[in-house]
């Protein structure tokens, strides 16, 4: 329980203003909140295991500048899906299956990616190496899932003030942003 506690409180308040937090805004903003709540909740449950998983094997030794680079090209591509649009044109109503299952690849996808090498991951990996996996494991999820939704609320605020083309092309300069500064990242 303390395990639990512990990483729920610092993986709160490292993820409180991060990049996945603005980029959880925009998804909100395009998408309905509940898919994009559950594809988070699915990215944070795999990236905190992976997370706890290498805290408990190997600690810090994962090379961070080649995840970086990963997901910044992740980034970039998320930004020319984003750009595009819906396939087709067509705008489907908000409880069309096909709508419901790209809202949650995309928040899935592209919050995996931003969690990678970032400071709560690394957090997480640290407080797995002294132990208490599923704890550690339980509160960073959980962590991780109450931060973004945090994000999530203000999102659809957003998305019910702003038209659809300000908040796509918000969303892709968000996910070009992202994926210049991981790449500069990589090479500092």
């Amino acid at each position: 329980m303390p395990a639990l506690l512990v990483s729920f409180g610092v993986v709160l308040v490292a993820e409180l203003g991060d990049k996945s937090q603005l980029m959880t805004m925009a998804l909100a903003a395009r998408y309905r909140a509940l898919p994009v709540l559950l594809g988070i909740t699915i990215a944070s449950a795999v990236m905190q295991g992976l997370s706890v998983a290498a805290g408990s094997l190997v600690g810090a030794q994962l090379p961070t500048d080649s995840i970086n680079i990963v997901a910044a090209l992740a980034f970039l591509g998320f930004a020319a899906w984003t750009i595009r649009g819906e396939r087709g044109g067509d705008h489907p109503a908000p409880t069309d299956p096909r709508q419901i299952r790209t809202a949650i690849v995309a928040a899935s996808g592209a919050f995996f990616l931003a969690e990678l090498g970032d400071k709560t991951m690394l957090a997480t990996i640290a407080l797995a190496a002294t132990g208490a996996v599923w704890g550690t494991w339980v509160g960073a999820t959980l962590g991780m899932v109450a931060a973004n939704g945090l994000a999530i609320i203000a999102g659809r605020q957003l998305g019910h003030r702003l038209s659809e083309r300000v908040v796509r092309l918000g969303a892709t300069a968000l996910f070009v942003v992202f994926g210049v500064v991981l790449l500069i990242d990589a090479q500092t």
